[in-house]
């Protein structure tokens, strides 16, 4: 891959107890320069986050942005991202990169929900792509891709993960969140 293609990574932090959850967009050249930072919050435990990625993106008007790598499929306690729909409304691939083995969420989701709140939340988990793992420089990811081929998503997951096994836009988004997290509680405390 070429060293200037980019990739946004999207990743979120939240504190237990708070309502809201900070996701972060990094816009990461191939080459691992940082090119972009950009900030959205979604609601803890809410239906909106597929929404705020779709604004942040929004937000950026990158049009250089080739791919956009997801660190989560349900961040912010199963605010349950649509990969499809993100993908449709900003005319690009989009992958979701996870970093455990896992049965799925909908055990999860059970426990945490009923009624409608969970058969919203189960009909999105269920339109996912399909997860498939992935060997990066020997350790093992969980890719859902939309828009590629295997094979283009297993590539461009390889090209933006020059260590380990977590791509660069994604690890610089997830520092990104994480730190934008604890200076919004930092001041927090600070009016108090």
């Amino acid at each position: 891959m070429k060293p200037g293609v980019r990739a946004l990574g999207i990743a979120e932090s939240y504190r237990d107890g708070g309502n809201r959850s900070t996701l972060a967009g990094a816009v990461v050249r191939a080459d691992r320069v940082l090119d972009g930072l950009a900030y959205r919050s979604c609601t803890v435990g809410g239906t909106d986050a597929t929404d705020a990625v779709i604004g942040l993106i929004d937000e950026f008007g990158r049009p250089d942005v080739r791919y956009v790598l997801l660190g989560a499929v349900a961040p912010a306690w199963y605010n349950v991202l649509e990969p499809s729909r993100i993908s449709e409304a900003i005319d690009r691939p989009v992958i979701a990169v996870t970093f455990e083995a896992s049965d799925g969420l909908e055990d999860g989701l059970r426990a945490a929900f009923s009624g409608p709140d969970l058969a919203e939340r189960l009909a999105t988990y269920r339109a996912l792509p399909e997860r498939r793992d992935l060997s990066v420089n020997d350790e093992t990811v969980y890719v859902r891709h939309v828009g590629l081929e295997p094979a283009d998503a297993d590539a461009v997951v390889r090209a933006f993960t020059p260590d380990g096994g977590r791509p660069e836009p994604i690890r610089v988004a997830r520092s990104a969140a994480r730190a934008a997290d604890s200076y919004a509680y930092a001041r927090s405390l600070d009016s108090r």
